[in-house]
């Protein structure tokens, strides 16, 4: 059973929102387990912390491996390809910087190098009505400010 803003919006559906980042939102906070990361997204690139010992690939990061408990980690590159695990459509704004962007989609995106390997963005170029499980997908990068660049998610054939 739709609530009855629920059934409000599928009845009168908005335009979509490419969710650019906004003006006013909080920026993600730097902190030693991401920096590799958030360094990664400044140069276009996804990297990964990755057990030297075992090889398992891990995000997010952190210090022990939650496969072998090696404290051995390395950063590595990733293809940046995956599909939709799992996504939903945010109608209701949660900051008020989003007042104007809702509905916008939330997809965790599980990506192919390994079972299990999933980030949480956005899909940039889709309608709420074509995003399905197993979409393929793959990183693009939106440069928020020098130094802020997120991954972002663009379907794929």
């Amino acid at each position: 059973m739709w609530c009855d803003w629920c059934a409000h919006e599928r009845a009168h559906p908005k335009e979509v929102k490419i969710m650019p980042y906004l003006a006013g939102l909080p920026v993600p906070e730097s902190h030693v387990d991401y920096e590799e990361f958030w360094q990664g997204c400044r140069r276009h690139e996804l990297v990964i912390q990755r057990c030297k010992d075992c090889g398992w690939y891990r995000h997010y990061p952190r210090p022990l491996c939650p496969k072998c408990y090696s404290w051995n980690a390395e950063w590595s590159k990733v293809s940046g390809k995956g599909k939709v695990w799992s996504w939903t459509i945010i109608t209701h704004p949660i900051h008020p910087a989003l007042d104007d962007m809702v509905p916008y989609n939330l997809v965790e995106i599980e990506l192919i190098e390994q079972e299990g390997l999933r980030l949480i963005s956005n899909l940039i170029d889709c309608k709420p009505e074509e995003i399905y499980i197993g979409m393929p997908a793959e990183v693009v990068f939106e440069e928020v400010n020098p130094e802020i660049t997120l991954p972002r998610f663009k379907r794929t054939s």
